[in-house]
């Protein structure tokens, strides 16, 4: 529950609205919504019409929405150390990968 309350509160601090947020871990709600199994991760979340999945940065999902991407959601595979909850005493580099509906990913930005 810490790491849902720390990536809620950094969210939240990025702008992003709790309740627009919102958490799941259910793998029927991760396939409903599109998320490729590649890419599946400890959280999902839905912010308007995207997905996001896993410990993505507030800032990214900011940019996401301003730019009105044509891609489903962003993903941050695993629970790398350092990123948004999973802040420690070191911070691993790492992917926030863009995809589709149909499962394509591509590097949105790096870590």
């Amino acid at each position: 529950m810490r790491v849902l309350q720390a990536l809620g509160r950094a969210h939240e601090g990025g702008g992003i609205p709790g309740d627009g947020a919102r958490r799941e871990r259910h793998q029927a709600v991760k396939r409903d919504h599109g998320v490729p199994t590649s890419v599946a991760s400890c959280h999902t979340g839905r912010v308007g019409d995207y997905v996001i999945e896993g410990h993505v940065p507030a800032d990214l999902v900011q940019k996401m929405l301003a730019e009105k991407a044509t891609f489903a959601g962003l993903a941050v595979p695993g629970m790398p150390m350092g990123s948004p909850g999973m802040e420690g005493p070191r911070k691993d580099a790492y992917d926030v990968l863009a995809f589709d509906k149909g499962g394509k990913t591509t590097v949105y930005a790096r870590r």
